[in-house]
């Protein structure tokens, strides 16, 4: 067996150490540098930095809707089970309505998605909220619809749908016409739960390398 590191502090401050390196994370806006090193740190993939749109503001405005006490909508279960609850700032609740008791029904009325669906129970808690879409490409779409339609608009959007239809179209979208909102988006196929709640928690606390998770 080839010797490894086991001290979790070290391991945490090297991997970070790593990202920012390679990744020259510091070619960008300080405000998003946590954001970029979580993102990769949660997929291993230091080219996706090169992949991101996101709006100048997007992640001052969702860390400061976070400590104003805003809700996080997520699109499954596995975004909402990724955010570290200990790091939010304000005990803020998290929103999963993709297995609430009506969205099955709802999704044969509209005809679409349970994951599009369940994104039209948002509509009390949208105003302000951090949304984080890892999972459906059809939620991103859904709620783009809304937001034409006239729905408040969220604080933030993290668009990391993945899948090969509809997740770069979807991102796309979004970053062509963002109705208003700031973003961060992973543009083509890529993205998952993991780096949405990565995104999340990079809102919430940056990235304390010291800290173990």
């Amino acid at each position: 067996m080839r010797p490894y590191e086991k001290d979790p502090q070290a391991i945490y401050a090297q991997s970070f150490e790593t990202v920012r390196r390679e990744a020259r994370i510091e070619r960008f806006a300080p405000a998003m540098q946590p954001v970029i090193t979580r993102l990769i740190h949660a997929c291993g993939m230091v080219e996706i930095a090169d992949r991101l749109a996101f709006s100048a503001e997007a992640a001052e405005r969702g860390a400061a809707a976070l400590q104003a006490g805003a809700p996080v909508l997520c699109d499954c279960e596995m975004v909402g089970s990724g955010i570290i609850r200990r790091y939010l700032p304000a005990g803020n609740e998290v929103i999963v309505t993709l297995n609430d008791a009506r969205t099955p029904d709802h999704a044969q009325v509209i005809e679409n998605t349970r994951s599009a669906a369940a994104v039209d129970l948002w509509r009390d808690h949208i105003e302000g909220a951090v949304v984080a879409i890892g999972n459906a490409p059809t939620a991103l779409f859904r709620l783009l619809e809304h937001l034409d339609n006239g729905w408040p608009k969220p604080a933030v959007i993290l668009g990391f749908p993945v899948g090969f239809v509809g997740a770069a179209e979807s991102k796309a979208e979004l970053a062509g016409n963002p109705r208003g909102c700031d973003f961060i988006a992973l543009r083509g196929r890529k993205g998952g739960s993991a780096m949405a709640s990565a995104a999340v928690n990079a809102l919430a606390v940056g990235t304390p390398e010291g800290r173990v998770q």
